[in-house]
């Protein structure tokens, strides 16, 4: 009888899970090219609060980061990959609702909602739940 984490190693990764993680993959892309081009417009224009700009760009490197770093851990059926990414993409859903509907932007919105409710579906899934819930 194989030993529990022999059988660990070699359980296949659910495709929701392989698909979850390439849209997260995706949004911590995103992120890392809008906290550049954020770094890039505050030194290129006129701001007067510098700080500001770059504090925001500093945040979205760091959000693209969790997201990274949780995409792996989902690909290695950590279950503690899950709960940070579920946290930000609900965090996501008003940001887009305000982002569309109030601000007038649902070309961005839109997707970005899309992509959360697509995670967010994907990690509650049956097979996703399964595979991140065994037993050690």
């Amino acid at each position: 009888m194989p030993d529990n984490d022999e059988s660990a190693q070699t359980d296949p990764v659910p495709r929701a899970l392989v698909v979850a993680a390439a849209v997260i993959r995706v949004e911590a892309l995103a992120l890392g090219i809008t906290a550049v081009v954020l770094v890039v417009l505050s030194f290129t224009r006129t701001t007067t609060r510098l700080w500001a700009a770059l504090a925001i760009a500093a945040f979205a490197l760091l959000a693209a980061g969790v997201l990274w770093i949780c995409a792996r851990g989902l690909l290695a059926l950590r279950a503690s990959a899950s709960t940070p990414v579920l946290l930000l993409e609900l965090l996501t859903l008003p940001v887009t609702y305000s982002l569309g509907f109030q601000a007038g932007r649902l070309w961005i919105a839109v997707p970005i909602m899309a992509a959360a409710l697509v995670v967010i579906g994907l990690l509650l899934s049956g097979p996703a739940r399964r595979a991140l819930d065994r037993s050690p």
